[in-house]
């Protein structure tokens, strides 16, 4: 049976035990699934809560305490109802049974129930972050889902758990309890009574062994959010390499499904990306063993398990800000770093170009795709298409605009300065560009706009004499200055050190070696149809 709201707080007016664990039970049931709420009722329900936390405070029953504990869950549901439970007493009666050690109270849900009221408070109350800051030392799952919300909400809770308590080494530490790992000296990781046996291999994770895997992992990529990515001494950089080993390790291992385990991977790759750079050669650490991809004599299975992910990613196409970037930024950095990481992703990226009749984004081809975005309309994603790419191309334009053409490479070329041509200064080192026969045949009729060989067009010229050429040039000036003094364009031109300038009126007229008075107008340029 429902029971209305005002009927469940006169029952608990009563004080009695017995009437309230009825009326809340009722309650509860009715509101379980109820992440809404009626505003015209925000009083009643304020009133209900401060009743219940009177009830916390006394000496219940056990069903009694679960009835209560279950709608302070539901109550702060509501983040425009939460000034009961904010205070120091109600936030220290919830930790009391959010902590108290099994001896002393047996009931694990009882546990549950005051943990998710307090993730419920943190995640939508500043005034209750301050009430509360504790770190439990047992690993359980909303222990570690309340350190989440307290490193993503709370800055010096983030610098603290970092800095003064050594988080990402005792995290890390715990990733690797939680999982059952091993860490040799030379920084390969192995599940415990598992050793020796590929990755691969390996039975998926439990779902309890990914849940809090990645909770720690949430709260690893918080508290090293804004560490320097370069700078830092040899004792951080043994934490860091320790850590990578173990994420190397997370990305070759599977969970209970393939939703679960993309979403496994995919926090593993958040927190490689803000890994220091030079640490990242763990991942290409372990020995090649049998099955292993080899490349240059490394082991490059984490590398393509990286670059699977990405493109995964990318053929989804969902939110690609979000979800492609991530692991697109980390293969980039990575091959920026590593020459041998850089080389292996060149091979499936980029291999000797033998199709000079597509476009370099037409096709299924992965370049295809990467080259695709890099005329995305969103810019951090066609940035960071056109950046993967580059490097790859170890910064060189001239390779870069024979693989992606001159128009998609014109962003990049254009924001660097290197529209004139030259190579950016790098640590790349040398290595030949290695032209397959087919592109060699054709390189002298490839457009480099487009980057592949076209059918010829007829001149739109010819037959023209000398005057009508220079005239159709006048009054194709004319139709670029009309424009940009309607402010509808502005007309650029290449700058000698390679960057883009803006054109003014003069410039324009330069280009025809003819200046143009303030009062000529080009010759029945208003009746012509304009398109």
């Amino acid at each position: 049976m429902n029971m209305d709201l005002s009927a469940v707080i006169e029952e608990m007016e009563t004080g009695d035990q017995d009437s309230a664990l009825t009326a809340l039970q009722s309650y509860n049931k009715q509101m379980n699934q109820c992440f809404t709420f009626n505003r015209d009722e925000q009083k009643d329900r304020e009133h209900l809560g401060e009743l219940v936390l009177g009830f916390l405070d006394r000496e219940l029953q056990p069903s009694c305490l679960l009835a209560c504990l279950e709608t302070v869950r539901i109550l702060s549901r509501d983040k425009n109802c939460l000034d009961p439970f904010t205070n120091q007493f109600a936030m220290s009666t919830l930790a009391r049974y959010e902590s108290s050690p099994p001896s002393e109270n047996p009931d694990q849900e009882v546990i549950v129930e005051a943990l998710k009221s307090i993730c419920n408070i943190l995640l939508h109350n500043e005034t209750g972050q301050v009430s509360l800051l504790c770190f439990s030392s047992q690993v359980r799952f909303f222990d570690l889902r309340l350190t989440f919300l307290l490193t993503a909400l709370r800055v010096d809770v983030r610098a603290q758990l970092a800095q003064e308590l050594h988080g990402v080494s005792l995290l890390g530490n715990h990733l690797e309890a939680t999982l059952g790992l091993c860490c040799s000296g030379t920084l390969e990781t192995a599940r415990a009574g598992f050793e020796g046996i590929p990755t691969e291999e390996l039975p998926p994770l439990s779902r309890q062994q990914t849940e809090l895997a990645m909770e720690i992992l949430k709260i690893l990529f918080n508290i090293t959010f804004d560490i320097n990515r370069r700078k830092v001494d040899e004792e951080e950089a043994a934490v860091y390499r320790h850590l990578g080993a173990i994420l190397r390790h997370c990305l070759m291992s599977h969970a209970d499904g393939e939703e679960r385990t993309e979403e496994f991977h995919s926090h593993i790759v958040n927190l490689l990306g803000n890994l220091p750079l030079p640490c990242l050669d763990v991942l290409l650490m372990p020995k090649v063993q049998q099955g292993s991809i080899e490349y240059m004599g490394v082991n490059m299975d984490a590398v393509n398990m990286l670059l699977k992910f990405m493109e995964k990613r990318l053929d989804r196409g969902h939110k690609l800000k979000e979800t492609l970037l991530p692991s697109l930024n980390l293969l980039t950095e990575s091959a920026r770093i590593h020459r041998e990481t850089r080389k292996f992703l060149r091979s499936k990226v980029l291999p000797p170009l033998r199709d000079v009749k597509n476009r370099p984004e037409v096709g299924n081809t992965l370049r295809n795709k990467i080259v695709r975005l890099m005329t995305h309309i969103d810019t951090d994603v066609k940035d960071c298409a056109a950046e993967f790419l580059f490097v790859l191309c170890k910064e060189s334009v001239s390779r870069f605009i024979k693989y992606t053409g001159y128009g998609n490479a014109a962003g990049l070329l254009a924001a660097r300065g290197l529209l004139r041509g030259g190579k950016d200064p790098g640590i790349y080192s040398e290595d030949e560009d290695s032209e397959t026969e087919e592109y060699r045949e054709a390189k002298a009729q490839i457009n480099p706009i487009t980057g592949v060989v076209e059918e010829e067009q007829p001149n739109p010229m010819e037959g023209m004499t000398e005057e009508q050429k220079e005239y159709e040039a006048m009054k194709l000036v004319h139709m670029f200055d009309k424009l940009s003094r309607n402010h509808l364009i502005q007309p650029m031109q290449l700058g000698m050190d390679g960057t883009m300038t803006e054109m003014t009126t003069e410039d324009l007229h330069k280009v025809t070696n003819k200046p143009l008075l303030q009062s000529e107008d080009p010759p029945n340029l208003d009746s012509e149809d304009e398109n």
